[in-house]
């Protein structure tokens, strides 16, 4: 499994990811034009070398050009994305960060999330980091993230809701259940971008798995820190070839007994885009004789307030109940296969006897049914004959090349 290590002994933010990438291989060229499909013009990315310390490493700088107009809300940021044609897991990912963002700012600051404006200078800067980092894990392949404990730094940092303590308050939301510390240095050197994009991709948090590396990038943080390396240092490799992956994760549960049911489709889908992993609906017999439903989502122990506040502002629940899960993964990735009718993306879980299941995107799949009047079964069967095909056509190729 192809891993990354991100190294964040100098924090992270989303201009280090980014940077690191680069200087790890990523090709900028290919990031910039994946980003063409924002919505969002008079940006630019630029790269340069730099130096922190004695260390050699990429600067990766989001240009402005005049006054690019920019989504200033979860809603419009969201809206955004979903028009662009970006991969379906990057997509998905990027709504996921921002989701959690906005809500890391709601409790930070007593509001709801709706009515979050992403009003500091980075607007732009913002979404081009969450998307362009996302996108640029994509393009290189990398399957699994981990991370070492971050390091916050100390002191205040000015922001346009005044001077606040390092690390901010929406910052220290997003880092719950996550390794931190301080240090001497007088700076922030986690932020909120930062902390949201590793705390959604890593899996783990401590020292360096066991990997073969392949590539090593130092991203370059803003600041030049006397006898400190401001940099962020990622190790991409080959982790070791497992087919599983265990993890804990959170189960929240409410009883509903006075809800009107077509509440419940929008409901599952804002929970989702919380941070939901899954989410269920179980009809129950209640005290008294009455009909209810067991709420349950099933959530990573960073997203638990976020998708608690939802629930409580979404239904009628006056108190959720809450259980630690253990869970064993399949290992899986995410694949885009082109069809007849158009591009579907497609999972590919692997058992440990080698065999793959291959599951097409529903919502890929009901798009282009809709598009052309296609029974939503016969697309999802042509996607499989169209990978059939593929990997019958790869083995021929093999078998030649073999003999000869």
């Amino acid at each position: 499994m192809k891993t990354a290590y991100f190294e964040c002994s100098s924090g992270i933010s989303g201009d280090m990811i980014l940077g690191a990438l680069v200087d790890a291989g990523l090709p900028l060229a290919k990031l910039s034009a994946g980003l063409k499909c924002l919505p969002i013009k008079g940006f630019s990315l630029k790269a340069k070398k730099v130096h922190r310390s004695t260390i050699a490493a990429t600067k990766v700088d989001v240009i402005i050009q005049g006054t690019p107009t920019a989504p200033r809300t979860l809603k419009a940021m969201v809206g955004m994305i979903n028009k662009a044609s970006l991969p379906l897991s990057v997509a998905k990912q990027s709504i996921e960060v921002l989701s959690r963002m906005a809500h890391a700012e709601a409790r930070a600051h007593g509001i709801i999330a709706e009515k979050v404006v992403f009003h500091e200078i980075g607007v732009v800067d913002t979404i081009v980091d969450v998307v362009g980092g996302l996108l640029g894990c994509a393009i290189l392949g990398i399957e699994q993230v981990t991370a070492s404990p971050l390091n916050l730094g100390s002191g205040l940092v000015k922001t346009s809701h005044g001077t606040l303590p390092i690390p901010a308050p929406a910052t220290a939301q997003l880092l719950k259940g996550v390794p931190i510390y301080t240090s001497e240095i007088q700076a922030e050197l986690t932020t909120p971008t930062g902390a949201a994009l590793v705390t959604s991709i890593a899996t783990d948090f401590g020292s360096m798995p066991e990997i073969r590396v392949q590539s090593i990038g130092h991203g370059a943080g803003t600041w030049q820190i006397p006898g400190h390396p401001n940099l962020l240092r990622i190790f991409i490799g080959e982790g070791e070839s497992t087919t599983k992956a265990n993890n804990c994760a959170v189960m929240i549960e409410t009883n509903l007994d006075d809800m009107n049911p077509q509440i419940y489709d929008l409901l599952i889908e804002r929970l989702l885009h919380a941070g939901a992993l899954d989410v269920t609906l179980t009809p129950v017999i209640m005290k008294q004789g009455r009909p209810g439903i067991i709420l349950g989502a099933l959530t990573t122990q960073n997203h638990v307030d976020a998708v608690t506040e939802l629930i409580f502002r979404e239904t009628t629940a006056l108190g959720v109940r809450f259980h630690d899960v253990a869970r064993t993964i399949l290992a899986r990735i995410e694949t885009t296969v082109k069809t007849k009718y158009g591009s579907v993306a497609v999972k590919i879980a692997t058992l440990n006897d080698g065999t793959q299941r291959r599951s097409p995107e529903y919502r890929d799949c009901r798009r282009i049914a809709q598009q052309t009047g296609t029974p939503v079964r016969d697309v999802m069967d042509e996607v499989r004959r169209t990978m059939d095909r593929a990997q019958r056509t790869s083995a021929s190729k093999g078998n030649r090349k073999k003999h000869g």
